[in-house]
């Protein structure tokens, strides 16, 4: 497939354009500065701006899938969602936040007393992101929260999904690496099973 990915050199991309590498596919690598992104194979890295409406549209139209690994309060969801939706890309996938998954039935993580404070506006903006694209009829959009802690760990293939609560494993620990998540991001985009949904990664 052909799969244009912006916010390739971040963490969450830069993992996400390796692991779409690896599986063949032809990616778009799109960054602020394209010389940051890593020589793959099939991947072509390009210089883009998420801020630029039209100028994204442009770079995402012809792919396939357009994936956006951006910081929320970097960059304007309805900008974003309006390039989707002008490049008539066929997907549309957003790597999430955690702070919008439920710890209990209609209460989020962000609003939670023990939210780390110096996040707390990302995962607003994340939240806030997911409800405009629930308003959405017409772009077919996923969006994959990954767990509470998002780390640099190893990849081991090895996690579970979910919808809209918050994964923790035995011992009450909600994580997931950067090399899993973009595992459980390209097979969406493979084997779509999220169409217009959220959903959830961890161990």
């Amino acid at each position: 497939m052909k799969i244009a990915v912006a916010g390739a050199s971040g963490r969450a991309g830069s993992e996400i354009t390796k692991e779409l590498s690896r599986r063949g596919h032809a990616v778009t690598a799109i960054a602020r500065n394209p010389e940051k992104i890593a020589a793959l194979p099939n991947v072509t890295p390009i210089r883009g701006d998420v801020l630029d409406q039209a100028g994204l549209a442009k770079l995402w139209a012809g792919h396939d899938v357009a994936v956006s690994s951006v910081h929320f309060l970097a960059s304007d969801p309805h900008k974003l969602i309006g390039a989707a939706k002008d490049s008539k890309v066929g997907r549309y996938l957003v790597v999430g936040g955690a702070g919008s998954l439920e710890v209990a039935p209609g209460v989020k993580l962000v609003t939670t007393p023990g939210f780390p404070a110096q996040y707390k506006a990302e995962a607003e903006a994340g939240s806030a992101f997911l409800d405009l694209l629930r308003q959405e009829k017409d772009l077919n959009w996923t969006f994959l929260s990954p767990s509470a802690l998002f780390v640099e760990e190893a990849r081991t293939g090895k996690f579970r999904l979910g919808t809209d609560q918050l994964l923790a494993d035995a011992n009450g620990k909600s994580w997931i690496s950067f090399a899993d998540y973009a595992i459980a991001l390209a097979d969406e985009i493979e084997k779509p099973a999220h169409s217009r949904q959220r959903f959830t990664v961890g161990y």
